[in-house]
């Protein structure tokens, strides 16, 4: 017969799993008596001042303008409001970021491992430029490029019929009308049905080895949900030109110096190091791959779209969701250039009403919320695409 040893703790000095649960109980302990006291501590010098604590104030009327809102907001809403629009403004332009930033970024990659001399070395030059640049210092400059060098509104520049680019932005034609909104939910509920049908189509070919006309598919919903959705809107829809009047344009949308400058700067200076996580994933691929493929008569573009991308995106993945969390955190630096994100609103707000720890927490709560979704959704990805082993 064979005893099985237990490997009880012995409340002694010389028992390792002893002397590391005391070890962890008295780090534990320190740092709950440094939490303990930066709390005390700080609500007593608040009680002190005299100075109330709380977020009761979201409740009071902010008493300020937003210059840029996709949302309604006027100075007669609450804090609450004007945070909510700062949320939002930091949203739009990390995910805009993020979209731009992976294009140009895949671009430039594919480019730094192009045969041709002068492509490559071009790509080369751009990718060790912009990296070695403050991001800080590339802000100002698109900035002051648009706002100071850009001629006004009755000069503007027009590269295309019924577009506007002057110092106070980027005007262009919009889409009006009650059927917008249709098309929108046509648009959104076209991209969620393509999405389930690649999965089971997916799912499908694991199983019986055939494949479905995903694309094909997909491009079709794109097509027929939008239009059903014009005509459930009254097939009321017109394009509006922006209109100088004034010293200003009028109708169409606009992207605002603020923005055009922040997105530039973003999205170049994220592209770099894009281009570089696309260049080491593609070379990360044997070159048995490309011949491989080769073999059977794909060209080069077909064999990086379908062969060597699909597979370097397994190593592209990690890094590519630290760069996208640091553009996320890097559009704080907007407050530099006056564009109302979440950094912006909330020190305004603090500014008015003192309440400075509150304005940081909401900040700290925001950007933490925003970093942990793009981390699941990319650990998630990561793990879908990953090669399962038997």
């Amino acid at each position: 017969m064979t005893s099985k040893k237990t490997n009880k703790i012995q409340i002694s000095w010389n028992d390792p799993a002893f002397r590391a649960i005391v070890y962890q109980i008295a780090v534990l302990g320190i740092v709950a008596y440094v939490a303990w006291y930066l709390v005390t501590n700080t609500m007593h010098n608040l009680s002190v001042r005299n100075i109330t604590t709380g977020f009761d104030f979201l409740d009071r009327e902010a008493g300020f303008a937003i210059g840029e809102s996709s949302i309604a907001y006027s100075p007669a809403d609450t804090y609450k409001r004007a945070i909510l629009v700062g949320i939002v403004n930091t949203l739009q332009v990390s995910a805009l970021g993020i979209v731009l930033s992976t294009l140009l970024g895949t671009i430039i990659g594919v480019a730094r491992l192009s045969m041709n001399w002068l492509v490559g070395r071009l790509a080369t030059v751009y990718v060790e430029v912009i990296r070695n640049v403050p991001l800080l210092i590339q802000l100002f400059f698109w900035y002051v490029l648009i706002t100071e060098n850009l001629p006004g509104p009755r000069q503007a520049l027009r590269p295309v019929e019924g577009v506007f680019l002057s110092n106070r932005g980027l005007k262009f034609p919009a889409l009006q009308g009650d059927s917008l909104s249709w098309i929108l939910y046509g648009l959104l509920l076209a991209a969620l049905c393509t999405f389930v049908f690649y999965y089971r189509s997916r799912r499908h070919q694991e199983k019986t080895g055939k494949t479905f006309p995903v694309l094909s598919t997909g491009l079709l919903m794109l097509l027929v949900f939008p239009f059903i959705g014009y005509f459930l809107g009254g097939a009321s829809l017109a394009l509006e030109y922006p209109e100088l009047r004034g010293f200003n344009f009028t109708g169409g949308l606009s992207i605002s110096p603020e923005l055009s400058a922040l997105l530039a700067g973003l999205v170049i200076y994220t592209s770099a190091f894009v281009a570089e996580i696309v260049r080491s994933g593609i070379q990360s691929i044997g070159k048995g791959q490309w011949e491989a493929a080769s073999s059977i008569g794909l060209g080069k573009t077909r064999v990086l779209r379908l062969v060597i991308l699909p597979q370097a995106l397994r190593v592209m993945i990690p890094p590519l969701t630290s760069t996208y969390l640091n553009l996320t955190k890097n559009s704080s630096l907007a407050v530099a250039i006056g564009y109302p994100d979440i950094v912006s609103v909330v020190n305004t707000t603090l500014n008015q009403t003192g309440q400075a720890i509150e304005g940081v927490l909401i900040i700290m709560a925001a950007y933490l919320t925003v970093s942990l979704s793009i981390s699941v959704f990319m650990n998630w990805y990561n793990r879908h695409i990953a090669l399962v082993e038997r």
